[in-house]
């Protein structure tokens, strides 16, 4: 029985990681932009480490690992809650540890010379998924409603909730390919990427919370949404996983300078 009710007290913990972040397709998105901003000395690097793999092709590790008990660790990594009025350094964190403190710790053991390369690579490939989760901005959500996940809503008639909305409703209804869906995003100018890449993981965490706020206000429990919702949200959708690209490059840029 004891083992039992830790568990369950496990799953409950860790129960944010359920929803497939940005779908398969929103993380791809997230890799295949970033590799088009990738440093030659960067890209050069990445493709020893990944033996010729793209970002795109490994950017649902961090999901597809989940099934596999020994990485239970990692599950808090895939989201950071902390009040809508504070920063994230001005709280406690969490004690399982959250989306900043895994992004850190990628990067730390990427640089880290000594680290084993197949560490390298296994944190590379974790790297890329969390900074398309951090900026999925009901990964940044709420606490008392598990991000979004207990907030009930009706998707075209189905059965839904905030947070699933946000992972994959909206980008799997689209309909487009990952390469589609990159191509489809906006050409921005040197200058206006370089705005993007401003600031650090903490600028961009607190950024993705303020767009969670309003996401919060979007809805209201049991509403039935659909069409209206998708058309008032998706240049958000498009702006999230163009940012995540462009600053995923910027970070692995920094990291094999």
């Amino acid at each position: 029985m004891k083992n039992i009710v830790i568990l369950v007290f496990l799953v409950t913990q860790f129960s944010f990681g359920n929803d497939v972040i940005w779908s398969k397709t929103g993380h791809r998105v997230v890799g295949e932009v970033a590799q088009a901003h990738l440093s030659r000395r960067a890209k050069k690097a990445i493709h020893k480490i990944l033996k010729g793999q793209s970002l795109a092709a490994i950017a649902n590790f961090g999901d597809e690992i989940k099934a596999d008990r020994q990485f239970r660790k990692f599950s808090a990594w895939h989201y950071v809650n902390f009040p809508s009025d504070k920063n994230y350094r001005d709280v406690e964190p969490s004690e399982y540890g959250d989306l900043v403190m895994g992004i850190n710790t990628c990067i730390s053991i990427i640089k880290d010379p000594n680290s084993a390369e197949q560490d390298v690579a296994f944190y590379l490939k974790f790297l890329v998924h969390l900074i398309g989760d951090l900026h999925q901005p009901m990964h940044v959500g709420r606490l008392e409603d598990k991000g979004g996940n207990d907030i009930q809503v009706q998707w075209f008639g189905e059965g839904s909730n905030l947070h699933r909305v946000w992972d994959s409703n909206m980008i799997n209804d689209y309909g487009m390919s990952f390469t589609e869906l990159s191509d489809k995003l906006p050409v921005l100018t040197k200058n206006q990427i370089k705005e993007l890449q401003k600031g650090d993981v903490y600028d961009w965490v607190e950024e993705s919370q303020d767009i969670a706020n309003e996401i919060y206000d979007s809805v209201t429990v049991g509403e039935k949404i659909g069409y209206q919702y998708s058309y008032r949200w998706w240049n958000t959708v498009e702006e999230q996983l163009q940012k995540g690209g462009i600053r995923l490059a910027a970070v692995l840029n920094s990291i094999f300078e």
